[in-house]
């Protein structure tokens, strides 16, 4: 059962579960993005997907990680700061905003930047690696958003 945000009223800090994914047909291709935002008993309080036109698949993966964090802010700030754990099937986009690996794009540094300013508003964000099968809502997403269904 899917509640309105309005219904939800939170009083204290809450834990978010995010999934994002971002697709590419063609990296660069048409591109989009998908997020799930849930909390902690697997409840979905938002679902967005999005076209972005032509752009590489790289790109549609930290837009969506983006998206979802203007998402939280937009509904949520009133409530800061939250804990979020993101859950992604990109292994590079999870190392790059974990710290792990350099970011050599100047573009992809860009989008990287906006996300870290964000991170700052919240009290505790993680970023895990899942195999693609187990991303499933937001691949499902960014896919519906590619062929219009969205």
């Amino acid at each position: 059962m899917r509640y309105a945000i309005n219904d939800l009223r939170p009083t204290s800090r809450m834990n978010f579960i995010i999934f994002t994914d971002g697709a590419s047909r063609g990296n660069p291709g048409p591109a989009s993005y998908g997020f799930v935002v849930k909390d902690t008993t697997g409840l979905i309080l938002h679902e967005e997907a999005k076209e972005l036109g032509v752009t590489t698949n790289n790109v549609a993966e930290y837009t969506a990680v983006l998206r979802a964090f203007q998402y939280i802010l937009a509904h949520f700030a009133d409530k800061a700061p939250h804990k979020i754990t993101f859950f992604m099937d990109s292994l590079l986009v999870v190392q790059q905003l974990s710290g792990r690996y350099k970011i050599k794009s100047p573009h992809l540094k860009e989008l990287v930047l906006a996300i870290k300013e964000l991170e700052m508003q919240f009290f505790n964000i993680s970023y895990t690696h899942i195999p693609r099968k187990d991303n499933f809502l937001a691949d499902r997403l960014a896919n519906m958003a590619l062929d219009h269904l969205v």
